[in-house]
C-alpha cells in the first residue's frame, strides 16, 4: 500500500498546505494558467498530479522574508 505522501494524486487541503496557497488563490491561478490543473478523480472528488505541482514549485522564485 501507497503512503498518502507516496500517492500519484494530491487533493486540496495537501496543496494548500505544500503551496502556502489559500483556495480561491489556487483556482485564480488554474484559470490564467499560472498553477497546474486538477484531475477529477470522481464526480465530487478532484486532484492534482505530484509531479505537476512538483514542476510548478521547482519554476517558482524562491523568496527570503
Amino acid at each position: 500500500a501507497q503512503s498518502a505522501e507516496g500517492s500519484l494524486f494530491v487533493r486540496m487541503r495537501a496543496v494548500i498546505q505544500m503551496t502556502g496557497l489559500g483556495r480561491s488563490t489556487i483556482y485564480r491561478l488554474v484559470a490564467q494558467d499560472k498553477f497546474p490543473s486538477p484531475v477529477r478523480l470522481a464526480k465530487r472528488a478532484i486532484a492534482w498530479r505530484r509531479t505537476d505541482l512538483e514542476r510548478w514549485s521547482a519554476g517558482r522564485p524562491t523568496v527570503i522574508h
